[in-house]
């Protein structure tokens, strides 16, 4: 008998009618590895993100080979070049060589398809060479895996592990009984993504043993689904994938593994578009000579015209009984946190509170800084001659004993008209007087429960408002957004001055490098201030049983400046070098997440108040950092940070009048995957562009914040670029499915269901 399953939140804000049990197919695709493979085969896995069964059976092919096919090996060595990828192929076996005399002999082979070479080298003992020598010998063809190194300019793999096809199977350094009978029967022999540890055919092994336990289960996907989609059977798409009888097969079998990823997220979606449209919210028109007013006065600055009208956009769905729920995406420094605050003031003037939940303590605080700033006496309270103010109340893990029960108190009561703070706000002992709207910034870094976590605070359903500074496409908007209405501030505030980047290669030109400290301190020198970013906080501990000069980037701190940035850069380190070294006498602060969180606080207030001239600090300073006087920053180990990243912590400056200067200090090759992703930073500030970019780059797991939470990918084989049409299609038999089934009662869209809410969840860590 299945254990009860654990409720979620489904239609209607209850516990859902998940079934208690699961189909069969999905407990063997949910089933741990080695209760197919054993835990020895099972363990090297865990190297490619392979955890469960259906893990395996979605670690597709690279290649299919026809028996009588030839890898196109120039094409290959191509698109691996530089990478360290363990690769595999098939080819001829042009020549054998025995070279140098005993006992240092080798074996030298050439392979070819024909047009292009790779050259194949053994060492070894000379029983060892003879055995190498006669298994190469007994085909002119073989598949051959290994890790693809250069030498004297030409590439090769050495000692790769071997097997050559002969007619009655294969022969070599690993024998594959999977392969063997496929070459028997079939005509056409997988090469798969693979580790030095894991070769194809252990990897084509694992999966024959994986089909065999699938074999005759029941599909979990809907027939109607199925049929109106013209997709096959799940157990035939895996097949067709893996072992396909035809060249048609495996794009048609890759079809239904795309489909299953892309209909489990958007029937996820639709069935929170569904429940948020049961739901009545209460209006919150507010007043024509409330808060929101008063505050429009003060205001030392014009509104843009996309932020006027995103706020007239928002007021409308403030004032409906339908719960708002919005994604306000906005270009770095496009001024959402205003848009916010008015839509939170115009909740504040309809008598109910509004509370705007953010990732980190750092940003919570800075937050709270920069909206008392911006209220100025109308976020102190009703006082004699404004009794539209209202109170500002911060809440975070740091707000504790009496200062945190007031807070608490003043929350409940609705004297706080405003709450700000961390992941401390979904605790049980919060609780609100009037809730009426939620804010959620960054929501990448939240998982879907905990923005429902307080949603579900309120007596009436709240308006929710949904921020990001990081530029969504809209094939991910659909796939990670998708029961939120989407509405882009792309313009930004006048007076913004612009910033210029550039690639510093620590390697090739370390002088560029003592350039950048001149740099600082010439710009410290005008009265202006610096950021200096790195990605850890502790040094990297040096290699065991291993000799480590003292001149290398983890030895002496006194090392020249042009080695420090180079390798691993830690904030610890680089504060303490610069302080000595090349910024010494300058105003030098050091932030990062282990720091008290009082600590972290005043650092950010001395830099912002200009009581600091540079501050050195892990990617704390991502997002919400305000500072316009902050004009310069030096990204350490800049290859560490991914381009969305990178383009938030240039974010942070050219806020002011005066023009921006962002270094990437970089140790990654020219022309590397790395190197590429940090010139594409430096030659364009548009968002949008960028972001597709990184989505070209990462998984797709990334995007949807799973790697937060420690969990593996659902979006294994979808790229949400590519695949935007599927998506679609998908998202359409979504909604059909919650018109058929309201109530969730399919067992195998259940499924579905659960397994992409268990990925969405995330948790937070405030020290990051």
């Amino acid at each position: 008998m299945e254990p009860e399953a654990k409720k979620e939140p489904g239609p209607r804000g209850r516990a859902n009618s998940l079934s208690p049990w699961r189909t069969a197919a999905f407990r063997l695709l949910m089933s741990p590895l080695d209760r197919v493979v054993g835990a020895k085969t099972a363990k090297p896995f865990g190297a490619l993100g392979i955890a469960t069964v259906g893990d395996l059976l979605r670690h597709v092919p690279r290649h299919l080979m026809s028996g009588t096919d030839l890898t196109d090996i120039r094409t290959l060595i191509r698109d691996h070049a530089g990478s360290d990828d363990y690769i595999a192929l098939v080819a001829e076996v042009a020549s054998v060589a025995l070279r140098g005399s005993a006992p240092r002999q080798r074996v030298e082979v050439r392979l070819t398809d024909g047009s292009g070479f790779l050259d194949v080298t053994f060492f070894g003992v000379p029983h060892l060479i003879r055995y190498w020598q006669s298994l190469l010998s007994a085909s002119n063809r073989g598949i051959f895996a290994g890790k693809l190194g250069w030498f004297q300019g030409r590439p090769q793999l050495a000692h790769p592990a071997f097997v050559m096809i002969t007619e009655t199977g294969f022969v070599g350094t690993a024998k594959n009984q999977a392969m063997a009978q496929r070459v028997r029967t079939s005509s056409f022999i997988g090469l798969y993504p693979q580790t030095a540890k894991l070769p194809t055919w252990t990897i084509a092994d694992s999966v024959g043993l994986a089909l065999d336990a699938l074999q005759g289960i029941d599909d979990p996907l809907p027939a109607w689904i199925r049929e109106e989609a013209r997709l096959p059977g799940l157990e035939a798409a895996y097949r067709a994938v893996h072992v396909p009888q035809s060249l048609d097969e495996p794009a048609a079998g890759l079809r239904r593994l795309l489909f299953d990823e892309a209909f489990a997220a958007q029937v996820a979606m639709a069935y929170r578009r569904a429940d948020a449209s049961r739901h009545t919210a209460i209006p919150r028109p507010g007043r024509p000579d409330g808060l929101l007013a008063a505050f429009d006065r003060t205001l030392p600055f014009r509104l843009t015209d996309q932020q006027v009208a995103i706020g007239e956009e928002l007021a409308a769905d403030l004032d409906r009984t339908r719960p708002m729920q919005r994604l306000l995406q906005g270009e770095v420094g496009s001024g959402k946190t205003i848009v916010a605050l008015r839509a939170m003031l115009r909740v504040v003037d309809s008598g109910g509170q509004a509370v705007l939940l953010a990732p980190t303590e750092v940003l919570a605080q800075q937050h709270y800084r920069t909206v008392t700033e911006l209220l100025g006496p109308l976020g102190a309270g009703p006082l004699l001659g404004a009794p539209e103010a209202t109170e500002v109340v911060l809440l975070t893990g740091a707000v504790t004993g009496s200062a945190r029960a007031a807070a608490l108190d003043r929350i409940a009561s609705g004297t706080a008209g405003i709450v700000i703070g961390t992941h401390a706000l979904l605790t049980d002992l919060v609780e609100f007087a009037d809730l009426g709207l939620v804010v959620v910034d960054e929501q990448h870094k939240f998982g879907v429960e905990q923005r429902n976590a307080l949603v579900g605070r309120a007596d009436s359903h709240p308006h929710v408002l949904v921020m990001t500074a990081t530029p969504i496409p809209r094939s991910v908007a659909m796939t990670v957004f998708g029961d939120l209405d989407l509405v882009t501030l792309t313009e930004l505030p006048g007076g913004r001055a612009d910033v210029s980047t550039t690639v510093v290669d620590a390697v090739e030109r370390p002088a560029w490098v003592e350039r950048a400290w001149e740099r600082v301190r010439e710009e410290v020198g005008q009265g202006r201030q610096a950021y200096i970013v790195a990605p850890r906080i502790e040094p990297v501990a040096e290699p065991k049983n291993k000799t480590v000069k003292k001149s290398t980037p983890m030895g002496d701190i006194e090392v020249a400046a042009r080695y420090l940035p180079v390798h691993l850069a830690s904030v610890t380190d680089l504060a303490k070098f610069l302080r000595e070294g090349p910024l010494q006498g300058l105003r030098l602060g050091l932030l990062h997440g282990r720091l008290p969180s009082g600590e972290k606080d005043a650092l950010m207030t001395q830099f912002a108040a200009g009581e600091l001239d540079v501050l050195v600090a892990t990617s704390l300073i991502e997002v919400g950092v305000d500072v316009p006087n902050a004009t310069m920053m030096v990204i350490c180990d800049a290859e560490r940070f991914g381009i969305s990243q990178l383009h938030q912590l240039r974010g942070r400056i050219g806020r002011g009048e005066h023009p921006g200067v962002c270094l990437l200090v970089t140790a990654a090759e020219p022309g590397s995957p790395t190197r590429d992703r940090l010139e594409a930073v430096a030659r364009t500030r548009d968002g949008f562009e960028l972001a597709e970019a990184d989505l070209a780059q990462r998984r797709e797991g990334d995007v949807l914040g799973t790697s937060q939470s420690g969990g593996h990918s659902s979006l294994r084989l979808l790229r949400v670029l590519d695949h935007a049409d599927l998506i679609d299609q998908a998202r359409a038999f979504a909604e059909m499915t919650v018109e058929r089934d309201p109530d969730l009662t399919d067992p195998g869209v259940t499924d579905y269901v659960r397994d992409i809410n268990e990925l969405a969840q995330t948790d937070i860590d405030e020290s990051a």
